[in-house]
């Protein structure tokens, strides 16, 4: 008994849809600009820091058809917001992101040999650029995210809380639940 792949669909509507039949597809050497503003769905963020549903991403993208099947590379640009992950104060940013994505022929050999996860698909003569798109803003965004660099945590309400840090090293609370074994042992302190 043999098990049929079921048909993947795109929703040739969505602006993350590009129909690359007419100009690309099994034309090996052809190539088709794409430049496009499109506005964010639900997802292109972590914890902390994310592009807003809505805001624009903007796409620069070269389509080049290859043998086995259509090569999207370029660069994608947007907006982000987070929260620092020191002093937690909001703050915005902005992602130049390098993609380059194979989109498989169906049969193809690229399809014969890697899973179905593996690869993107040309779907319908159609290639859907979001789960490309989003995965390569998702590793550029830190778990971590910083408003700057040099953030030195949050304001103390008493001003000579953190006189005893020299300054350019970062200040650092400690949480309450080690607090014993600090005094105990001291901070920084090593035994021979």
């Amino acid at each position: 008994m043999t098990s049929e792949k079921p048909h993947p669909t795109v929703d040739a509507t969505s602006p993350w849809v590009v129909d690359v039949a007419r100009e690309l597809l099994r034309r090996p050497g052809q190539m088709k600009p794409l430049r496009r503003d499109v506005a964010a769905p639900e997802g292109f963020g972590l914890d902390m820091v994310g592009v807003p549903v809505g805001e624009t991403i903007h796409l620069d993208l070269r389509l080049e058809s290859v043998m086995e099947g259509v090569l999207a590379s370029g660069t994608v640009q947007a907006d982000v917001r987070g929260e620092c992950s020191r002093c937690l104060e909001p703050f915005t940013d902005h992602v130049d992101v390098d993609l380059t994505e194979l989109y498989a022929y169906p049969d193809s050999v690229t399809d014969d040999t890697t899973d179905s996860d593996e690869v993107s698909r040309i779907v319908d003569e159609r290639i859907d650029l979001e789960p490309a798109v989003r995965d390569a803003v998702l590793l550029e965004l830190s778990v971590t995210p910083l408003c700057r660099e040099d953030c030195p945590g949050p304001e103390s309400p008493d001003p000579e809380a953190w006189a005893f840090v020299p300054s350019g090293e970062a200040h650092e609370r400690i949480d309450p639940r080690w607090a014993a074994l600090q005094e105990k042992y001291g901070a920084g302190r090593t035994e021979n």
